[in-house]
């Protein structure tokens, strides 16, 4: 899951620095993830995971760093396995 996300952070996230500098936890959006790229992200990670991102979970928080997308998608995922 980890290296997806990051190949879509490469690819739609127009960070200023490389994608593989960035520590799990770091503040992406201090690292120059503007609120269009997030929506961009967030659209290739439905795709890549088969998801779709709920309301509730459409925030900053969410896409705050790879390791809360990872709890976000993991989230997610869990739930549609519990439904």
């Amino acid at each position: 899951m980890n290296e997806t996300i990051r190949e879509l952070l490469a690819r739609v996230g127009g960070l200023p620095v490389a994608v593989t500098t960035l520590e799990d936890g770091a503040d992406l959006y201090a690292a120059g993830l503007s609120s269009f790229a997030s929506v961009q992200l967030m659209l290739g990670l439905e795709e890549a995971f088969d998801i779709e991102f709920p309301d509730a979970l459409l925030n900053r928080r969410s896409f705050a760093s790879i390791t809360a997308i990872e709890e976000t998608v993991s989230q997610i995922l869990k739930a549609r396995e519990a439904a």
